[in-house]
């Protein structure tokens, strides 16, 4: 028997950005499909029209193509299985609906309290299912009621009859067997009063129809899961085999950790881009955030990634994103750009640098790119050059150069007269002074930077040394600034 094409699906909900939540899911999915020659499919799940956020789709669209996962079928290209938006599937979903009742598998229920939102979020479903747990009053309604009530043309939604004392057992690829006892379920409303499917029903249909054969998605999931198998068994349909994934978790003010969510930060792709996070820096930490690759390295490019991922390295424990990790991450790609594809990248992000630091950004920029972690910290990083205060005096005090304020003071005496007389104000002739300087009055090159790259900066940490920080300044800020320092210490 031939081996069954691997079919993966990533079925978001157009109702916002891109969480990095659900990108993770995307790349497992894609990562997965690929690893095994196999097809990965979009699917836009809107059955939830109230939450529907315009522009969403074509953020999702935007999305996998800056990421490079690009799907093999979806609404955008077409396929054999369309329409690949389900709100496009409308009637079909009704027409499996009324199978499930004619086999005595889903039943009408015509009771007012009916939630037609009980709908497409796992979280908000739960909770309502927790809420208002239905009470099965229209079940066991007789054939003539049932009929009497749809010939009065009452509203209805179907719902799922969901066995009673009973047990339903299926199985996950990471967390093995699970049972659960189907009196914990509630049925399920399949078909809303509006015609629309529950996305509980819908993705069932959907992943059927469609031939998936893996589904791929967060272990918040886990709990709806028996619902879903007993769908497939009411059909007599194969499920396909479930992955769940461990939950990201963000951390908190006070050291504990809860879901990721806004208040952690930035956790939508679009944001950490914003932020000048590269994207291929995101897909490489994401990829290990609930994946091991097993191995010492961890920077990997996205073909490696295809041709590493297996199931075996899916964790149960969860995942805690952690910014400072995805900075180191990001610093390695950017050092591995090459210049220009940096001073290109970087040109959205200097747009606030003072207008002769703009000037000289080709130098400046090769400052930046070993130091910075992300492209917003160019900015920060440079802030000195246009806002230079009363800094504390002590910092020309130096134990390890073996300076205090007096000998400070005369070395920053003696380089303002030498540096007045200096017409070529270039790196390398600034260099060449302060090293001649140094020579002169047999120090260690520290000596002399110490106290200079103070005076003009301001701060102990800058993106260069004393020569690079006077040729940013220019020449006459820079003695502006180091007479400043030597009015202060006199």
């Amino acid at each position: 028997m031939d081996k069954k094409e691997v079919r993966t699906r990533f079925a978001p909900s157009p109702t916002g950005y891109m969480h990095i939540g659900n990108l993770r899911t995307a790349l497992y999915a894609y990562l997965f499909a690929k690893h095994d020659n196999g097809k990965f499919i979009l699917r836009i799940e809107d059955t939830d029209q109230k939450r529907y956020v315009e522009g969403a789709t074509e953020v999702i669209y935007k999305t996998l193509e800056q990421t490079h996962l690009i799907h093999d079928e979806g609404p955008d290209i077409g396929g054999n299985y369309g329409p690949y938006v389900q709100s496009e599937r409308k009637p079909m979903y009704k027409e499996y609906a009324l199978k499930l009742v004619e086999k005595g598998e889903a039943y009408y229920c015509f009771c007012s309290g009916n939630k037609d939102e009980e709908d497409t979020d796992e979280d908000s479903h739960e909770e309502e299912v927790k809420t208002y747990g239905y009470n099965r009053h229209c079940r066991n309604l007789s054939k003539e009621e049932v009929e009497k009530n749809l010939a009065e043309g009452k509203p209805y939604v179907i719902r799922q009859k969901v066995p009673i004392d009973s047990t339903i057992t299926f199985h996950d690829e990471v967390y093995g067997d699970i049972t659960v006892d189907t009196n914990t379920l509630d049925d399920q409303i399949l078909l809303k009063s509006d015609g629309m499917p529950t996305y509980n029903f819908a993705n069932v249909v959907d992943d059927y129809l469609m031939d998936i054969t893996h589904v791929i998605r967060g272990k918040e999931y886990i709990s709806s899961t028996p619902k879903y198998q007993l769908l497939y068994n009411a059909f007599g349909w194969e499920a396909p085999k479930t992955i769940h994934l461990s939950t990201i978790m963000g951390q908190n003010a006070d050291g504990t950790v809860s879901k990721l969510s806004k208040r952690h930060g930035a956790v939508s792709f679009a944001k950490l881009l914003e932020l000048g996070y590269l994207q291929e820096a995101i897909i490489n930490y994401i990829a290990l955030l609930g994946w091991s690759a097993r191995q010492e390295r961890e920077v990997f490019s996205l073909s490696e990634l295809v041709e590493m991922f297996d199931i075996d390295g899916i964790v149960k424990t969860n995942a805690i994103f952690d910014y400072k990790k995805l900075d180191w991450f990001n610093a390695i790609y950017i050092t591995q750009m090459s210049h220009e594809e940096f001073i290109e990248y970087s040109k959205d992000y200097i747009k606030e640098l003072p207008e002769y630091l703009k000037e000289k950004w080709d130098f400046a920029s090769t400052l930046a790119q070993s130091r910075i972690s992300k492209f917003s910290d160019i900015v920060p990083m440079f802030e000195f050059l246009s806002n230079y205060t009363d800094f504390d005096l002590a910092l020309f005090e130096n134990k390890k150069n073996k300076l205090d304020k007096a000998q400070s003071l005369q070395i920053l005496q003696d380089m303002y007269v030498t540096l007045t007389a200096t017409k070529d104000w270039s790196v390398e002739n600034l260099n060449k002074i302060i090293q001649d300087y140094t020579t002169e009055k047999e120090f260690k090159i520290g000596k002399t930077m110490w106290p200079l790259r103070i005076g003009v900066t301001g701060q102990v940490v800058t993106p260069g040394g004393g020569a690079e920080m006077l040729y940013l300044l220019g020449k006459e800020e820079s003695l502006n600034r180091i007479q400043n320092c030597i009015n202060r210490l006199q």
